[in-house]
């Protein structure tokens, strides 16, 4: 029985008088018990209702139509867009697998490579979300392609997004109010550029070049840096180059919008480490190259909201020591020296080499 039903249970029970039996299967209790019961369930659907009437603590079921008052739906999962390799032409919408996940062929990525005698093109996965972003390697050929010799995917062009969560919907609904956009101020160009499928954060820079100009730096959805032909794809959708500035993207007529990927800088490590008994480096690598790259996903995931980001010796050597086996850790260095690394404005930390001894 739910506390609920039980205090207002006692509630009742106590105004009855005590000469008359009121305990648990009386006909006092049976009778007050029905109506207990019900009004405990009332009570629960009104505190849920109640709930749901306010945006933060609507669920996925109500929120949606808080936020469709102010123009937001939910971002739906994407698929990814594969760079397929292959030694012949293949036909547009032929099908290929790796595994349990399918592609179709969509378009030419690039010109025929003579000097490889290559052939590039996108492929569309038909899996939604962030899972096929990173499945690279050999193709099966589900359509028949005559004289095919080898076929693979060799790199992401535009990452998979997954669906929008509850608590990802809910910050854009408060930051609809919180920031108000408008004709092409930082606020519009955020929540427009954001909306671009593989697109998950964006530094906006205005004036940046002169009177009228505009650069947006952009963050792949899946955390890294987007590729060049990623950055085209948002380029001709903000602003294209050909006729730029002329409002034939999202960008307002006269602004003039460079569209950038953020650079990626590799954080080389070393440090000593002191083990347990049976302990050694073969032992704890796994466990310690996953602690660095949690870290640095951390890092990268604040990117749009520091002007700059700080990988700190002291968050490494913390989380280091967090690893079973190991009992202290010393001599740390961040690519050479024994200071914490402050990169670019525009720059995310991924891990480069780990000298650990």
């Amino acid at each position: 029985m739910s506390s609920g039903f039980m205090d207002i249970m006692n509630r009742d029970l106590a105004l009855i008088p005590s000469d008359i039996d009121k305990r648990e299967g009386s006909l006092i209790w049976n009778a007050l018990a029905a109506f207990a019961l019900e009004f405990a369930d009332a009570l629960e659907q009104i505190n849920t209702n109640m709930d749901e009437c306010f945006a933060d603590t609507s669920s996925m079921v109500f929120l949606p139509r808080r936020c469709a008052e102010r123009g937001i739906t939910p971002y739906a999962a994407s698929k990814a867009i594969m760079k397929g390799e292959f030694n012949k032409e293949v036909p547009i919408d032929s099908r290929f697998s790796i595994g349990i996940l399918f592609y179709t062929v969509k378009e030419q990525a690039d010109d025929y490579d003579a000097l490889t005698n290559k052939f590039y093109y996108k492929l569309e996965c038909d899996t939604l979300g962030v899972e096929p972003n990173y499945v690279f390697g050999s193709l099966l050929a589900v359509t028949y392609v005559e004289g095919l010799g080898t076929a693979e995917i060799t790199e992401c062009l535009i990452p998979g997004e997954n669906a929008e969560t509850v608590e990802e919907l809910r910050v854009r609904y408060f930051d609809s109010l919180n920031n108000i956009q408008f004709g092409g101020n930082i606020a519009d160009y955020k929540v427009k550029t954001k909306a671009i499928d593989g697109v998950v954060e964006v530094k906006v820079y205005p004036v940046w070049a002169g009177p009228g100009t505009v650069k947006l730096v952009i963050l792949g959805s899946d955390y890294s840096a987007p590729t060049p032909t990623f950055v085209t794809e948002v380029q001709n959708l903000v602003d294209p180059t050909v006729n730029s500035a002329q409002g034939l993207g999202f960008a307002p007529i006269d602004h003039l919008v460079t569209v950038a990927g953020v650079t990626e800088t590799a954080i080389n490590t070393t440090f000593t480490l002191t083990y347990e008994d049976g302990y050694d480096w073969s032992r704890v690598e796994t466990e310690v190259k996953a602690i660095i790259d949690n870290y640095l996903l951390e890092l990268a995931k604040d990117w749009e909201n520091q002007s700059a980001l700080i990988v700190r010796i002291s968050q490494l050597e913390s989380r280091i020591l967090d690893v079973q086996g190991i009992v202290d850790i010393a001599d740390t260095t961040i690519n050479t020296f024994a200071v914490n690394l402050t990169l670019g404005a525009d720059s995310i930390p991924v891990r480069g080499t780990i000298n650990g001894l």
